[in-house]
């Protein structure tokens, strides 16, 4: 069976470009615009026959065995880790080196084979070539075009820019474009990665010669060619790496911290007072165990303010503090890892430096670096351009997720996250500053929050930190909340006691233009959230009540379940108002409008109080938007399925097609989308509130960072819009 499904094949003339980089650039691209998106590696060095029986169950105890990680294909985990890939390890695997030097044409044959078993499961495959760790040198490259030839896989050609000029950058290019042809693969664009930074233009005009026959020509005919600018912090190792390469163990610390970077290695065998000035934020200090001064003085310089916060100490030549020392530093309970080695410092230092680091699925910092380098550097839409890639039919989850953080980016907003003192807030706000999807405010001691960042390897340095009892700040918002409650007897005295609490500080920093959104939740109930906004924003005029809407993401489409959070029983006039509202949130994120009014019975079947009321809510919002195509009551499977709404509703606008759901009271609509959301699979995002003045977002405390990540981009977006659509309107932001 022949596979249809489009692939691209990334290659290199040569070792360390970074092509697994620009690999994962490119799956996260294709991920916006492909339902099924594989991985395939050719040429790997643990066989997959072998990771099959390193991963079946053990004889005896039943327990499974795993594949040793230094054999494990680093590059492939951290593909097969994206959201949008649903393969296997095994699967992705083709031949191992050992099978290429054996016999080039049988593992030629096995590769495409099991190419062809990936491809059948998808409508994409990005296929990385190999990296220079064993296959004879000079005919590696050759090697890979036969493989892209065979496989019918055009050729992305990743060059590295390292040390070169940018002439001899082209010319590198030109030598490797004529190797592919000769070898019949299809080069179809360049990119050249790691390249200086101020050398970045000058690179790009010199691609721009390159024509796909590989001889220099004009722009015109030229090979599409984009240059990267090397970030040193996607080659810094872990603190974990440092210890296995002195064969070290953990003394003392926090074992999580072991996954920051080490942005520079010292040797601490000189004096505290000189060894203090070579201190920056992520260095690890080698020194030997036996100096206790020193220990104990970079214990003191890491919990100093205005001190470097160090990534941390390798304590070398077997000697660890006498006790007296030793239950002091104990006593002081670091979180800072220290760790102890046998070796000398001589050893210690120089198996420190070999120490290599590598985007890998560990570091979400390092994954969010690269995907930002490539987002900011690389033409995505000229690339989908030339591999043919058509805009896609169905919405999945990953579609709608990177819509929204593309839209968010395009006009970046300024949103306030109260909740400064929770790790996962920390780490949402490095992915959104890292992928530059808005500017971002956190609330907090702002020296507490930018170490605990920093120990956590997380770059939130763009961030504006304020702390909520700056008493600039509290007194002017004391006094516009005193303003804003006059009528509520509230007294300046009593506003300064209540502006502190964050999720008032931040809903005024809302009010005031101080920040265009807020969303918090992750450690406080739904009522500490917008309780103030309540009081604070407002609501819409023309709006009766706050409402809120999930956003489920099914797997081919999205669809919009309101009230699902905030109104227990609405009437019909506020469920009217629902229904509008989440119209045009709808309308907001890009989804058709066709709002069903669901009930237990459908048209004019039934009768009671409750459909009553959802058949006088129709009436309201069909008076008050006449241009909005709604139906009701409906039951949801006349809402959903074409084939009984043919029987129950035909002819209908809505009916069968329904995008924007409407549920009678909380109980139903909370308990329809969970239902849905665990049994069929689906995203749930939000709830997003709707009805503000101002974009206000709640958070559930079980909150992942990707949660986070998608509900400050919704608030972005809505802030975009003016915050909010005015009911009554055909969807003009107000």
């Amino acid at each position: 069976m022949t596979s249809t499904a489009r692939s691209i094949y990334l290659a290199s003339p040569e070792g360390e470009t970074g092509k697994s980089t620009i690999a994962l650039g490119v799956l996260d691209l294709l991920t916006r615009r492909v339902q099924r998106v594989g991985v395939f590696r050719p040429v790997t060095r643990t066989s997959p026959s072998s990771v099959a029986r390193a991963t079946a169950p053990a004889d005896g105890d039943g327990s499974a065995a795993t594949t040793p990680a230094a054999d494990r294909d680093y590059v492939l985990e951290l593909l097969l880790a994206h959201d949008g890939v649903d393969l296997t390890y095994e699967e992705a695997m083709g031949v191992t080196y050992d099978d290429v030097h054996a016999d080039p044409e049988a593992a030629l044959a096995q590769i495409v084979a099991r190419y062809h078993e990936v491809a059948k499961q998808c409508d994409f495959v990005v296929i990385v070539g190999t990296d220079y760790t064993d296959v004879a040198g000079p005919t590696e490259l050759a090697f890979n075009a036969r493989v892209a030839a065979n496989l019918g896989a055009p050729v992305l050609l990743v060059v590295s820019g390292r040390d070169r000029s940018p002439e001899a950058i082209a010319n590198l290019t030109e030598v490797a474009v004529n190797e592919l042809r000769s070898n019949h693969a299809q080069p179809i664009a360049v990119v050249a990665n790691r390249c200086r930074p101020e050398s970045i233009e000058a690179v790009r005009a010199q691609l721009t010669e390159i024509t796909p026959d590989g001889h220099g020509g004009h722009a015109s005919g030229s090979l599409p060619g984009w240059a990267i600018p090397e970030d040193p912090f996607l080659n810094a190792p872990t603190v974990a790496a440092l210890m296995e390469a002195v064969g070290g163990e953990l003394a003392l610390g926090d074992p999580e911290l072991l996954g920051r970077e080490v942005l520079d290695v010292l040797v601490g065998a000189m004096s505290l007072e000189h060894l203090l000035d070579k201190l920056v934020d992520g260095a690890v200090v080698i020194t030997p165990g036996d100096r206790s001064d020193i220990l104990i003085g970079l214990l003191a310089a890491h919990q100093a303010r205005n001190f470097p916060s160090l990534a941390g100490i390798i304590l070398n030549g077997g000697f660890y503090p006498p006790d007296s020392t030793g239950r002091l530093v104990e006593a002081l309970d670091p979180s800072l890892p220290i760790i102890r080695t046998d070796l000398g410092t001589f050893r210690s230092a120089s198996a420190a430096s070999r120490a290599r680091g590598r985007v890998s699925k560990e570091s979400q910092r390092k994954v969010d670096t690269a995907l930002a380098l490539f987002e900011q550097n690389v033409d995505g839409a000229a690339l989908l351009a030339g591999l043919d890639v058509p805009r896609p039919e169905v919405v999945t989850p990953l579609m709608f997720e990177y819509e929204l953080l593309s839209r968010a980016r395009a006009d970046r907003k300024n949103i306030v996250l109260p909740e400064g003192d929770d790790d996962r807030i920390l780490r949402a706000a490095s992915t959104l500053l890292g992928r530059q999807v808005a500017d971002l405010t956190i609330l907090g001691d702002e020296q507490s929050i930018r170490t605990r960042a920093t120990e956590l390897g997380l770059d939130i340095e763009a961030a504006t930190v304020i702390d909520p009892h700056d008493p600039e700040l509290v007194e002017r918002f004391a006094e516009e909340y005193t303003r804003l409650r006059a009528h509520k007897g509230m007294t300046v005295e009593r506003a300064r006691e209540i502006v502190p609490d964050v999720s008032y500080f931040g809903t005024m920093m809302v009010h005031l233009g101080l920040a265009d959104g807020m969303v918090s939740g992750a450690r406080h109930t739904t009522a500490h959230t917008i309780k103030p906004s309540f009081e604070i924003i407002k609501t819409v005029p023309g709006v009766s009540v706050v409402s809120s809407v999930f956003l489920m993401c099914l797997e081919d489409r999205v669809l919009v379940y309101g009230d699902c959070a905030v109104n227990p029983d609405p009437t019909d006039t506020q469920l009217a108002d629902i229904a509008i509202s989440s119209a045009a949130t709808a309308l907001q994120f890009g989804i058709d409008q066709r709002v069903a009014m669901l009930s237990y019975s459908t048209g004019e079947s039934g009768s009671g109080v409750d459909v009553d009321k959802v058949r006088s809510a129709t009436e309201l919002v069909r008076t008050r938007r006449p241009d909005l195509f709604v139906e009701g009551p409906i039951q949801y499977d006349a809402a959903v399925d074409a084939s009984v709404a043919a029987s129950k509703m035909p002819g209908s606008d809505v009916a069968g097609k329904a995008t924007v759901f409407i549920f009678p009271d909380l109980n139903t609509g909370n308990n329809t989308y969970k239902a849905v959301q665990r049994s069929a699979g689906a995203i749930a995002v939000g709830p997003v509130l709707q009805g503000l003045n101002k974009p206000v977002n709640d958070l559930s405390r079980g909150a992942l960072v990707q949660d986070i990540v998608n509900t400050v981009a919704i608030t972005a977006i809505q802030a975009q819009a003016g915050s909010v659509i005015e009911p009554g309107t055909n969807g003009a932001p107000a």
